[in-house]
């Protein structure tokens, strides 16, 4: 190893990138000897484990991090005038004063409008119709000004609609402080309330609100509080606390505004307890939990609607009179299907709308009261459709959104009775022409003979002759569906020539549950080499050039490039890891840091030996070994909650430690931002910048189409 340098000129070059990569030194951190035990006896080495900082203080620590950005500063100055390139296009495609499609709600119109020049939302509603005088809920710009991050993470207006409450994060960790504005004056009150959830829900008395509170330490949900509008927060009183720390918690209304109900859900199961929202005084189990049964529930004509796992691995409707307590009171209604799956569903007067998946493609069913079925229907082979804001019940139209990977997000109103569409809107990408663009999706044979759907789009004109260059994105855990929607910043790499492959790997639930379980736990390696032969089949079929193929994930995604780069680092010239979650094993040994104790059912509790023995098989910090690694952009928040900074940084660590390569591995702290990367719309597209010039120098693609 080099010596230790923390402090280096960060001179711009005007070399070329690689030679520019092979004059720098990278950070090089110090080794300190620490051994991370499992209760079974089973050690592990972890020299670099000092890196973690729970307060974020440790000037050693800092330091390694702001070397390390230096350096990946220096390592990018020649791909500068790339970087400030792709940000133009990028951001010269929004529509900077844009707005959402407004929706109605007791009376009033409510929509997010953008301005432009400025990087957050102004929420705001207008009463009765569009035409009258607008009221300005929050201008999230002035409450983020001079802040480096800002983020509203839920607001709810009391039912009599004269006052806001609001979450507001101005770290990044995801710990919320709510606040109330009196929405007729204009004026703030003086209560708060710190280390929320966001999630708000009012009493119909509109002076008392239910929050969820988070620990302090691991930030899990873990108390439902209420707090009645003028007393100190220290006299909230409790309403339910879940003692199971593998339970998360949130709460909510049912469709019919009669009652306020709390979930608890883990990865296999789940609860909720309900209280009518003008009196909440006491909070009723609908069916008590119970292991491999997940449910949950909505109200609507004097009965319950239940969407349940329960003896359906795909899911199924069941509805239960009022007052029901126990699953023996359900009924079957929409029968389970080994072939599709239920995602969820919405209540209306006249007919329900169902949200589901079949072969890989999501659709929605209409279900009308006399029993007659129908579909919403779709033009694309590959696309993305689901249940848009549908905020009343009492209505024949259906609002849902569709979108495919060349057709901007697009917001659809369908009359059920009469079958007349209208279009409400289309996200506006200036300059951008669909019919230049095609969109495929393709089925893949994994090594096992699982056929794996991938998504794909690349800019007309393309040949499917070996030689382009390809980025393909994945996740593949949490039962977390990665559907081919519109991406605006991906058309500047269509229009560099390159192919964008959505590979839609076991761990996410495309095609159904079974895809969610064949790729966790045990099953956890499907998910990494679904990844590979998907990359394989494509430069067979000639897609891409095999030299010319890039990776990106992100978190979980994150755990799979450093899995694929362990096990295939020879298939790919160029990884983009956002946030990843690479170490396994030590991560899930700590159940004081956020999400562990959640996700003993996604990974696996390495305190058994069981789990223990396959999670370090794959756990990308711990599998890494002498070899030439692919070029590597790893991105990380100091105040990520959901993926501590430390795991990324001591990947990259180790990883300088034993990479035999002459490619670049660049590591970026934003010293600012947590889980989600920077505040505001364009902020983002800076970093996305950055990492993008990463992979089109790489890969050779960095000339844009005339």
């Amino acid at each position: 190893m080099k010596p230790t340098s923390f402090l280096f000129a960060t001179v711009l070059m005007t070399v070329p990138f690689a030679s520019a990569a092979a004059d720098l030194t990278p950070p090089d951190a110090a080794k300190k000897p620490h051994v991370v035990k499992a209760p079974f006896g089973a050690e592990r080495n972890d020299e670099y484990y000092w890196l973690r900082d729970d307060d974020r203080k440790n000037p050693e620590m800092l330091a390694y991090l702001k070397a390390e950005n230096a350096y990946a500063d220096a390592l990018m100055a020649p791909l500068k005038p790339l970087q400030d390139a792709l940000y133009k296009e990028i951001v010269g495609r929004i529509k900077q004063d844009d707005s959402s499609v407004p929706y109605r709600e007791r009376g009033y119109w409510y929509y997010t409008r953008f301005e432009t020049g400025k990087d957050y939302p102004v929420h705001a509603r207008r009463k009765g119709n569009m035409e009258a005088a607008e009221e300005v809920l929050l201008d999230v710009n002035a409450l983020a000004e001079g802040k480096g991050y800002y983020s509203v993470g839920d607001y709810e207006v009391t039912q009599d609609n004269g006052i806001l409450a609001y979450a507001e994060d101005a770290v990044g960790r995801r710990q919320y402080v709510i606040r109330f504005k009196n929405l007729a004056t204009g004026e703030l009150y003086p209560d708060q309330i710190t280390g929320v959830s966001p999630n708000l829900v009012w009493a119909d008395d509109n002076k008392t609100l239910f929050y969820v509170e988070n620990d302090p330490e691991t930030l899990l949900t873990v108390r439902v509080k209420k707090h009645v509008l003028g007393t100190p927060a220290s006299q909230d009183v409790l309403v339910y606390e879940e003692k199971d720390d593998s339970f998360y918690m949130g709460i909510g209304r049912t469709r019919d505004d009669k009652f306020i109900c709390i979930g608890v859900e883990s990865t296999v199961s789940s609860e909720s307890r309900c209280a009518p929202a003008a009196n909440p005084a006491e909070f009723t189990v609908l069916a008590p939990r119970e292991r491999d049964v997940e449910y949950s529930a909505d109200h609507l004509d004097g009965r319950w609607v239940i969407r349940t796992n329960w003896k359906a691995q795909n899911f199924k409707i069941m509805t239960a009179p009022d007052g029901a307590t126990s699953r023996e009171q359900w009924k079957d209604w929409v029968p389970h299907s080994d072939k599709v799956y239920i995602e969820g569903f919405e209540l209306f007067d006249g007919f329900t709308a169902i949200s589901e998946r079949s072969e890989g493609l999501e659709r929605i069913r209409l279900l009308r009261a006399d029993g007659k079925e129908e579909y919403v229907k779709a033009d694309e082979p590959a696309y993305s459709m689901g249940l848009d804001v549908n905020s009343e019940h009492d209505t024949d139209w259906l609002r849902y959104s569709y979108t495919s990977m060349t057709t901007p997000a697009t917001t659809y109103e369908l009359n059920t009775k009469t079958g007349e569409r209208r279009q409400l809107k289309q996200q506006p990408v200036i300059g951008y022409d669909a019919s230049k663009y095609t969109t495929e999706r393709v089925w893949v044979e994994a090594r096992d003979g699982t056929k794996v759907p991938v998504s794909l789009v690349y800019r007309n004109g393309f040949k499917k002759d070996g030689t382009a260059a390809l980025l393909q994105y994945g996740y593949g855990s949490y039962g977390a569906s990665m559907d081919p929607g519109f991406s605006g910043p991906v058309v500047s790499l269509l229009d560099r020539g390159m192919v964008y492959a959505i590979a839609h790997i076991r761990g996410g639930q495309e095609m159904g549950r079974a895809w969610y379980d064949n790729g966790k736990l045990l099953h956890k390696k499907n998910t990494f080499t679904d990844f590979v032969d998907v990359t394989d089949a494509l430069v067979k079929q000639g897609y891409a050039a095999k030299d010319r193929v890039a990776a990106m994930g992100g978190s979980a995604g994150g755990l799979l490039m450093g899995a694929i780069t362990n096990l295939a680092p020879d298939k790919y010239r160029a990884i983009v890891s956002q946030v990843p979650f690479v170490d396994v094993v030590t991560t899930m040994l700590d159940p004081t840091i956020p999400l562990t104790t959640n996700e003993y059912d996604e990974w696996g509790n390495p305190e058994k030996k069981e789990f223990y023995d396959y999670i370090v098989t794959y756990s990308p910090y711990d599998n890494l070994k002498s070899h030439a690694y692919p070029a590597i952009f790893v991105g990380t928040g100091l105040w990520d909650s959901q993926v501590q900074y430390w795991e990324p940084a001591k990947y990259v660590a180790r990883l300088r430690d034993v990479n035999t390569g002459k490619l670049p591995v660049l590591f970026r702290t934003n010293m600012e931002a947590g889980h989600g990367g920077k505040s505001g719309r364009f902020r983002r597209y800076q970093e996305m910048s950055e990492y993008y010039a990463f992979v089109l120098d790489q890969l050779g693609a960095n000339v844009a189409a005339k």
